[in-house]
């Protein structure tokens, strides 16, 4: 709902209303022409007031159900008063039946048509305006679900660059320990080598000693038992 259009079409019928409220006192000294001119004018502004107050009903078909309520209830109260307003010329003018009648056999299917094509028009006015409302709504559901849409998108971006750097880490991390596998399989055979040497110094230790102790002691036996 337009709030600037209801209020337009309020300001409006404020303005016809206070038109109209004043052609019974008017009508009271009036007689002959002057008085039928006063009546098609009434006539002329309750038509028109008629037309502002399905304007304003389209208008708050499209409206909160609180404020529509209470706006609802104000227009009753301004259909009342046209109807009370015309009860009133009728009962100024003793001529305003017949007249009336006279003129609906020419105005009546005018303002029939008229108010027919303003109900049909408000009510397309209705649809259309909750056709945009339900438009507005798909759209912006569909902002929504783009945006959550691109943010998973970079989510997944993010969470994709993680896992190849994480993977970049563990591809340096076994390279690190195939180094050290390595190292250590070369260590090993370091030390085995290095085993097997004190081993081979060991025995060859062992055996210059043996041979020091048997020229030792084949010098003292030849020295002092020969």
């Amino acid at each position: 709902m337009s709030s600037e259009e209801f209020e337009k079409l309020h300001e409006i019928y404020r303005s016809l209303y206070d038109e109209l409220k004043l052609i019974p006192d008017k009508a009271v000294g009036c007689h002959g022409e002057e008085r039928r001119k006063l009546v098609r004018t009434f006539d002329e502004r309750h038509g028109e007031a008629m037309e502002v107050l399905q304007g304003m009903e389209g208008e708050l078909r499209a409206a909160p159900s609180s404020y529509r309520n209470a706006m609802n209830a104000k227009l009753r109260l301004y259909h009342r008063d046209l109807g009370k307003l015309q009860r009133d010329l009728r009962a100024s003018s003793p001529g305003f039946g017949s007249s009336r009648q006279t003129m609906e056999g020419s105005n009546y299917g005018i303002y029939s048509s008229q108010n027919q094509q303003s109900t049909h028009l408000q009510s397309q006015r209705a649809l259309l305006l909750q056709g945009t409302e339900a438009l507005n709504s798909a759209s912006q559901s569909i902002e929504r679900s783009q945006r959550i849409a691109n943010e998973t998108e970079q989510i997944g971006t993010e969470i994709i660059d993680e896992l190849g750097e994480q993977r970049e880490q563990l591809d340096r991390t076994r390279n690190r320990l195939v180094n050290t596998g390595e190292n250590l399989s070369r260590s090993r055979k370091i030390l085995r080598s290095m085993s097997r040497r004190l081993m081979t110094n060991k025995l060859l230790l062992s055996v210059i000693i043996l041979i020091e102790l048997a020229i030792l002691g084949a010098v003292v036996y030849l020295k002092f038992f020969r």
